[in-house]
């Protein structure tokens, strides 16, 4: 578990985090979010002891990452994928990380097949793509078997088949009981990865709770209607104090469902051409949020 309290960076007269509170749960992936400049990667180097805070603590099972007795075998972490040594090969960037840390030889061709790198093992990191260097990163944080990963926009360069592969790599990773954090602005991607959700911007906490309770708090349902008759419509809509807008040849209805609206017209005996519901996505709820927060 990550456990973050009260948590506070300053450089000099700028404020990166601002009294940041909140908890990553094991057991999920929880997509961390926020704008450029919003404290996102501060707050990960303070998680995995790059930096120090100014005030507050985050804490890893209770214990800041420089108390950690066996660091390696508890977080793994990609923060920058670029910053493996260019004149390195693959294999050897892992052997010398793995012999750091106390871990067999052998896991290092466990990662290095996980994630579809064992082709590229002795090829020199400096020739790699944006994607290998992905790959290569996590690799880099899953060869001590953490229980709590920490990943700064991980498919970042990946092709549509590695950012699929990522997804299901985070999900089976958290499914097995470990701790995921993971930064990304591919908020489509986020839908689909993340159970739950840490907000921040300008360093301060908008939301930590889960992805369909963000989308239902910072973003509403929307009803598309179209009638043969569109005044009949717009009058049964009136007389049921439903607020519409107009938009084409039909109307749009927020906070309402297609049932409640359907019933609306059938009991008003409208005649109805079209309806059809459509649901708020993830990126109308953060950008709502973050326009929100920066009022």
């Amino acid at each position: 578990m990550i456990d973050v309290r009260e948590l506070s960076k300053t450089y000099g007269r700028a404020r990166a985090v601002d009294n940041l509170t909140f908890t990553v749960e094991p057991g999920a992936v929880t997509g961390f979010l926020g704008p450029n400049g919003a404290g996102k990667s501060t707050t990960m180097r303070i998680i995995v002891g790059l930096d120090a805070p100014t005030s507050g603590s985050a804490l890893i099972d209770g214990l800041r990452y420089r108390d950690l007795p066996h660091p390696a075998r508890t977080v793994g972490a990609v923060l920058d994928a670029t910053a493996a040594h260019p004149g390195r090969t693959a294999y050897n960037t892992l052997l010398w990380q793995a012999h750091a840390a106390g871990i067999p030889r052998a896991r290092v061709d466990e990662v290095l097949d996980l994630v579809g790198l064992s082709y590229a093992a002795g090829k020199r990191v400096g020739g790699f793509s944006l994607g290998m260097h992905q790959r290569l990163g996590i690799a880099s944080a899953l060869l001590g078997d953490p229980s709590v990963l920490v990943l700064d926009e991980p498919i970042n360069g990946l092709d549509p088949e590695g950012i699929r592969w990522v997804r299901t790599l985070l999900r089976e990773l958290a499914s097995e009981g470990r701790t995921v954090l993971v930064s990304s602005h591919a908020l489509a991607e986020m839908a689909q990865t993340a159970q739950r959700l840490v907000v921040i911007d300008r360093g301060r906490l908008v939301a930590d709770t889960s992805v369909d309770q963000f989308v239902d708090a910072y973003a509403s349902t929307s009803v598309y209607v179209r009638a043969a008759a569109p005044d009949l419509l717009a009058s049964a809509l009136d007389a049921e104090g439903i607020a519409y807008a107009r938009a084409g040849a039909g109307f749009s209805i927020r906070g309402r469902t297609a049932e409640e609206i359907g019933a609306v017209a059938f009991a008003h005996r409208v005649q109805l051409a079209e309806l059809s519901e459509h649901h708020a996505s993830l990126e109308d709820a953060y950008l709502h949020s973050t326009e929100d927060d920066r009022a």
